[in-house]
């Protein structure tokens, strides 16, 4: 009788730990793929988002936002450096805004470059990202035409056609 209570409490707590660990990958799963991302910071947007979209800081890891920051003299073939308070401003900014490691990989410098990426783009033909109103997969805004807002959702996407 003793051993039947014991199995029916332990039978509760797993079945309660489950659900409560359910409830938690559900709700994180959600939030990583949200599509809507805020871009609420001036300088960020405003220096990067003078060359390119400025991704949202969720697409990289912290890691790899200090990789990219460090290393803006160098920045993908261009130099890209900025103004040490404006640095230092972008850099605390990207780092308290990154994404998981464990969703983007640790070591990406490159949005193009991570596991979600290959992931959300798997069915884009390779004929389409060498198209000359695209050029790279870099190019966002060729077919998230709110990138710059930060709103990747499908109901504001148009893919190029041939």
């Amino acid at each position: 009788m003793r051993n039947e209570k014991k199995r029916r409490r332990f039978d509760a707590l797993a079945w309660g730990v489950g659900a409560m660990t359910a409830a938690v990958l559900f709700v994180d799963a959600a939030q990583a793929e949200s599509k809507q991302f805020r871009l609420d910071h001036p300088r960020y947007v405003e220096e990067c988002g003078s060359c390119h979209v400025a991704y949202p800081p969720q697409l990289l890891s912290a890691e790899s936002w200090r990789a990219v920051m460090n290393g803006l003299d160098r920045h993908f073939g261009t130099d890209a450096a900025i103004d040490a308070a404006a640095h230092a401003d972008i850099a605390a900014y990207l780092a308290a805004n990154a994404g998981t490691p464990r969703k983007f990989g640790a070591t990406a410098k490159r949005v193009t470059e991570t596991r979600w990426f290959a992931r959300e783009h798997d069915e884009v033909p390779a004929h389409v990202w060498k198209r000359p109103d695209v050029k790279s997969a870099a190019n966002c805004g060729a077919c998230h035409t709110q990138a710059e807002r930060g709103d990747y959702s499908e109901r504001n996407l148009r893919v190029p056609r041939r």
